[in-house]
């Protein structure tokens, strides 16, 4: 079938828009606007019809291919009422209408880029698949991708701001049913690292265990079940500076909440969600965390990144080096201590999930590696003793044996018990 064979029988469905009708035919050819398509392709069709008349005086064909047709209207004066084209129901009349929604949606927002998407309503979805049907149409573009361009061109207009279809900062959903246009704005990421000075805090929040998170007497009616944790202090001045609606903590594992985060700390990434400003000075931010959280928690290398760090963050293998307090049921002599934690040092450690986080984690028998391990310092009452370990050994179980879960373990090769007092992690090695 050709294009005005094609067009003939678009025409028959009804009214349509140049915009309609040179998105069927979009694929055909480069270089042309889909009104500049439809305006042609609906001029062909009247000098057709002009020639057919002129050769035969039949009106009624000439009518019926002059119909909807801007241009057939203006070159055969024909004038008959404005009509609504029934596949868009006249939505590319009001392109500059939606562009202004979109551009009052993103308000004062700080962005360089965007992109528009189309939630398309029902009834024009329907159109569209019946004219496809109906006619055969092949070529088509999609009324959704047109109305992404279009008004895109309307906002970067507006806005000096550039089309970004990886990673834009702001996404506009045109919600055709609904006459409305919502705004989805890219996060904002900053890495660094983070020192926990002091025990007792959690890395990240924990809802209270009463309550879920709903507030009640136990917590004080903070829905948290501790005060702070290393998320809220690092997060606040980042949520303020970036006029965030919240932020969302990623660290390279994490520490028991009664362990220290030492040494060149532990590598993270600080997530704001819904930012208002994207372009914030790390240096500043870096400098009111540190001044927030004095004494509990510094941080040190911030950066701005982008999201898929998170993913290298977490997949990436992390060796970790420990400083144990560790004491003992009964003496034990230093000769024997040092013989048990050589006998440690290259051993593969299978580990059953631990007691304490049973209820949390899977019940598996892990295998990590002591990379290396000494004893730092002696004394009757305790034992200072460095591990430097695989990432996901359970140190304090390497310590304890946990109850023979645990093998082997500095109790099991010393046969006394031996317990984890004080952990400080002093190194994540990514």
């Amino acid at each position: 079938m050709s294009i005005l064979e094609t067009a003939k029988k678009i025409i028959e469905e009804g009214p349509i828009c140049d915009h309609c009708m040179g998105r069927q035919f979009a694929k055909l050819s480069t270089g042309l606007t889909n009104v500049e398509r439809g305006q042609a392709v609906k001029l062909s069709l009247a000098m057709e019809g002009d020639a057919i008349f002129k050769e035969t005086g039949d009106e009624s064909l000439l009518e019926e291919l002059a119909k909807s047709s801007h241009y057939a209207r203006k070159t055969l004066r024909i004038e008959d009422e404005d009509e609504k084209c029934w596949v868009c129901l006249g939505i590319f009349e009001k392109l500059d209408l939606w562009a202004d929604r979109a551009v009052e949606s993103i308000g004062e927002r700080e962005y360089s880029t965007f992109l528009v998407g189309t939630k398309v309503s029902g009834l024009i979805g329907e159109n569209e698949e019946i004219l496809w049907s109906e006619c055969g149409i092949t070529q088509a573009e999609q009324f959704k991708t047109e109305m992404n361009r279009e008004v895109g061109k309307l906002i970067s207009a507006r806005t000096g701001k550039e089309v970004e279809f990886e990673r834009p900062d702001i996404v506009v959903t045109l919600d055709i049913a609904e006459e409305k246009t919502s705004v989805q704005v890219r996060s904002l990421y900053v890495q660094g690292r983070y020192r926990k000075l002091v025990r007792g805090i959690p890395q990240t929040r924990w809802p209270c265990r009463s309550c879920g998170g709903r507030g009640c007497q136990e917590c004080n009616n903070t829905g948290k079940q501790y005060p702070e944790s290393v998320d809220e202090l690092i997060g606040k001045e980042f949520v303020e500076m970036a006029e965030a609606k919240d932020s969302k903590f990623h660290g390279a594992g994490r520490e028991d909440i009664d362990a220290l985060m030492l040494g060149t700390g532990r590598p993270f990434v600080i997530e704001a969600l819904d930012p208002q400003i994207r372009s914030i000075d790390v240096w500043e931010l870096e400098k009111k965390i540190n001044e927030f959280a004095a004494g509990k928690v510094e941080v040190e290398g911030l950066k701005i990144v982008e999201k898929a760090i998170i993913e290298t963050l977490k997949s990436s293998k992390a060796d970790k080096v420990y400083n144990l307090k560790v004491t003992f049921k009964d003496p034990v002599s230093t000769d024997k201590l040092e013989d048990a934690i050589s006998s440690l040092i290259g051993m593969q450690i299978h580990q059953r999930t631990p007691q304490r986080v049973a209820h949390r984690r899977a019940d598996l028998v892990r295998k990590r590696y002591v990379h290396n391990m000494q004893l730092i310092e002696k004394t009757e009452e305790y034992a200072i003793i460095e591990v430097h370990c695989d990432g996901g050994l359970y140190v304090k179980e390497l310590t304890s044996g946990d109850d023979g879960r645990t093998e082997p373990s500095l109790t099991g090769l010393l046969g006394i018990q031996a317990k984890v007092e004080e952990l400080n992690v002093i190194k994540v090695d990514i």
